[in-house]
């Protein structure tokens, strides 16, 4: 059973629209998954734009891979370079803890990710 940044059992990150490297609504991660689609995140219009100034366009639609596009407030697996990119440029998208895998960690500090957390924005 794959583990979130908490130690907890990873939770699905999102179904609509459906996410994951292997698309299956949870950020796990594994040998094909050379990006490490492993942080959950929800999209910013910022981040989208940061992320398509960068060669990669996540809103606009590709139907002929089932991809809606996404717009803000979408949550969606993210690869862990490409969050790290945007945090360092100061366009980092919130963060669901309990929804971001495990591994992360081994590239992003607690500190900066409870700083991210989408959970600490409910409180």
């Amino acid at each position: 059973m794959a583990k979130n940044v908490l130690g907890e059992e990873l939770e699905t990150c999102s179904m609509q629209p459906l996410t994951g490297f292997y698309r299956s609504g949870c950020c796990e991660t594994g040998p094909d998954d050379l990006g490490k689609h492993t942080v959950c995140a929800i999209v910013t219009a910022d981040f989208l734009e940061f992320s398509r100034s960068r060669g990669n366009d996540l809103s606009t639609p590709a139907p002929q891979y089932g991809f809606p596009g996404l717009k803000p407030g979408d949550r969606w697996c993210l690869c862990v370079d490409r969050w790290v990119e945007a945090y360092q440029a100061g366009k980092a998208p919130w963060v669901v803890l309990r929804a971001t895998h495990e591994s992360v960690r081994e590239s992003v500090s607690m500190e900066v990710l409870n700083q991210y957390a989408y959970e600490a924005r409910q409180n």
